[in-house]
């Protein structure tokens, strides 16, 4: 009988949280509510904020895109919309290695602020 340890320290549901919002969902209602630790009340709670500022910042870096596009500045408008879009991924990216090593590390910008806001999670 070889069975591997059950335990979870919260990494599974941090990691997964970062994957969509649908992601987010998946890891607070079939992994979160089972085994509530504190390394995944923190991720959970600074990608809840991170998923909600990209789809704020998504749909206003579109109409800034498409404002900047009809007055005639493709280039520049495609270009600002091209490195927000790599901001928030950078900042993605920063978030998710903290959430594979197990680390209560804040995405900058919005970390900190996550933890106040989402602080009944």
């Amino acid at each position: 009988m070889n069975e591997f340890p059950s335990k979870d320290d919260g990494k599974t549901a941090g990691i997964v949280s970062y994957f969509t919002i649908i992601g987010w969902l998946v890891a607070y209602f079939a992994i979160y509510k089972d085994n509530k630790t504190a390394l995944a009340s923190y991720q959970l709670r600074q990608t809840l904020l991170f998923h909600i500022v990209s789809i704020i910042v998504y749909y206003a870096a579109g109409a800034i895109f498409a404002a900047v596009f009809f007055s005639g500045g493709f280039s520049l408008g495609y270009s600002l919309y091209w490195v927000i879009k790599v901001a928030l991924f950078v900042l993605w990216i920063i978030g998710f290695i903290g959430a594979i090593n197990g680390d209560q590390k804040p995405i900058p910008l919005i970390g900190d602020k996550a933890q106040s806001m989402f602080s009944n999670i």
